[in-house]
């Protein structure tokens, strides 16, 4: 009897579920009849077609405001920062002279990096400028895209450019190092005066070890044509200028701790918060057998 009574108590709920899935007497879906069905469809594509409509509205506003070539904000990068290449992540650039391998990689990036500097390409794309003065291009209520940028050919950096000596002196132990100023859009490096950049061991008890440096373009001098930079969208061809460093009889075996700056009137180099504002520091070693 049991047994009889369960399984009256499931043929009764699968019956009451099957009802409440559709009545056939009410003609209701889920409890619902089809008037009541697509009352509530239309109440809600209602809503959520006001919804994407106050959303797309808001969306077309905000985007008014905003420039589509130069950042809204700046304040970040007041100070231009530095860097160098090759570029590993805690800048330390560890070789031996002996292993191949252990130094292809630096100059693969090297490579990399000066492709967009070969001569023939910063002639077909770039302009010639004139020297000690800033290369403005102000739009004057038309607007003046894309902008012209100056050429900086490969061949500056000389003994460092990798068309004479294609291992950048690293197989020899007189490695060159690339130093560059981030981008920062409409700023004027130098408040018109001339700028360069130079390096040295952050302790003075080290600069005899680290040795004679040699810079490229001479005295590591960045110039005014190469300023104001006015974004990757409007300065479609920019090259930045680069200043290359070649340590020319450093210690081997040693760690040598570099610091490069550059010397511009209106960019800080003292600002103990950022290591990056105007200057890099950076570790090189070079060993040998």
């Amino acid at each position: 009897m049991a047994v009889e009574k369960e399984k009256k108590s499931c043929g009764q709920v699968m019956a009451e579920w099957k009802e409440f899935v559709w009545n056939s007497r009410t003609h209701q879906f889920m409890g619902r009849t089809g008037s009541s069905w697509a009352l509530i469809l239309l109440f809600y594509l209602v809503f959520y077609g006001f919804l994407t409509a106050l959303f797309t509205l808001t969306m077309w506003v905000m985007l008014q405001t905003v420039d589509p070539f130069i950042p809204k904000y700046q304040d970040r990068l007041s100070v231009p920062g530095m860097m160098i290449r090759p570029k590993t992540e805690a800048l330390d650039i560890t070789y031996n002279v002996t292993n191949t391998e252990s130094w292809e990689g630096y100059v693969r990036m090297l490579n990399n990096f000066l492709d967009a500097y070969n001569n023939s390409r910063q002639v077909a794309t770039n302009e010639r400028c004139l020297p000690g003065r800033y290369n403005e291009q102000p739009d004057n209520g038309v607007l003046n895209y894309p902008k012209r940028a100056c050429q900086f050919n490969r061949t500056e950096l000389r003994d460092c450019s990798g068309l004479n000596d294609t291992n950048y002196g690293y197989r020899e132990g007189r490695p060159c190092i690339l130093v560059k100023m981030n981008r920062v859009i409409n700023f004027y490096a130098g408040a018109n005066q001339t700028m360069n950049v130079t390096c040295m061991a952050k302790r003075e008890e080290d600069a005899q070890k680290l040795g004679e440096i040699e810079m490229f373009p001479p005295n590591g001098n960045i110039d005014l044509m190469y300023f104001p930079y006015y974004g990757k969208k409007v300065h479609l061809n920019y090259t930045q200028p680069v200043v290359a460093v070649k340590f020319l009889n450093l210690t081997f075996n040693f760690d040598h701790h570099v610091e490069c700056k550059i010397n511009a009137a209106n960019i800080a180099t003292t600002d103990e918060r950022d290591r990056f504002a105007g200057r890099v520091a950076f570790k090189i070693r070079v060993n040998k057998d």
